[in-house]
């Protein structure tokens, strides 16, 4: 897997395991990596794929506190880690139920040295600390950090990377946004999420690069915002086969809802 340019300057990796992008921007003399996936070996696959791209040091943002865009943040060290400070509190606060988890998973597959490497990754939270907007300068690159409300957890933070020669921006959106498969409810806030994608709608004139799946645009992001309106629509009137989703997704939804 190589990384695919968006951009210039603007780098994808799609990953087959778990369908997971990560990201590079390079700057000069500097990068920023977005998100570092599930383990230590999978940390440094990513590591070695960023060096056949740049040789510069590394600043590493964390799109949301689940294992498979932290669990490799220690490989990157002893570069800074930024994150929202929700991220932080709920990576220490559920990284061992989500490792334990995960690797349960991984063992009912049969793969045993993958569910090795989960039960070794160490749990390493962001330093650097949003609230609600920082902004960043990767080798001359703006990078604006943001946090623009609550939906796939309750710390999403969004990577708006600013692409001068185009005039436009290219957005790492986390798990906010999902291509190739339903949106993930089980840490979600549904009521919020429409809102939260509204204000990620208008950051959007350029590519928009989901925590999984294929890079999208703004017209997708509207899409998936209409969609979990009528995952709204659907569960306050107690008809979850009405929704836009398969009747598991439905129900973790309503869940969340109370």
């Amino acid at each position: 897997m190589t990384f695919a340019e968006v951009a210039d300057g603007v780098f994808v990796r799609r990953h087959a395991s778990l369908d997971l992008n990560c990201g590079l921007v390079v700057g000069d003399g500097a990068c920023l990596v977005v998100d570092t996936r599930s383990s230590p070996a999978e940390a440094a696959d990513l590591l070695a794929a960023v060096r056949r791209v740049t040789p510069h040091p590394w600043t590493v943002v964390n799109t949301h506190a689940h294992f498979d865009h932290c669990f490799g943040n220690a490989a990157f060290r002893p570069a800074t880690v930024w994150g929202s400070r929700g991220c932080a509190a709920d990576l220490l606060a559920t990284g061992e139920a989500q490792r334990s988890a995960r690797v349960a998973e991984l063992l009912a597959g049969g793969d045993a040295d993958a569910a090795d490497q989960v039960r070794r990754a160490p749990l390493d939270p962001p330093d650097a600390l949003v609230d609600d907007v920082a902004v960043l300068d990767v080798g001359g690159v703006e990078v604006v950090l943001r946090f623009l409300g609550r939906g796939h957890t309750r710390h999403d933070l969004v990577v708006e990377v600013d692409v001068v020669e185009v005039d436009e921006h290219v957005v790492f959106a986390g798990d906010l946004v999902e291509e190739g498969a339903p949106p993930a409810f089980e840490d979600a806030f549904p009521a919020e999420w429409p809102a939260t994608l509204g204000r990620l709608h208008l950051l959007a004139p350029g590519p928009v690069v989901p925590g999984h799946g294929a890079v999208v645009d703004a017209g997708f992001v509207g899409t998936q915002r209409q969609e979990l309106l009528a995952v709204l629509a659907a569960v306050r009137e107690g008809r979850l086969d009405r929704g836009p989703y398969d009747e598991a997704t439905m129900r973790t939804a309503a869940s969340r809802l109370g």
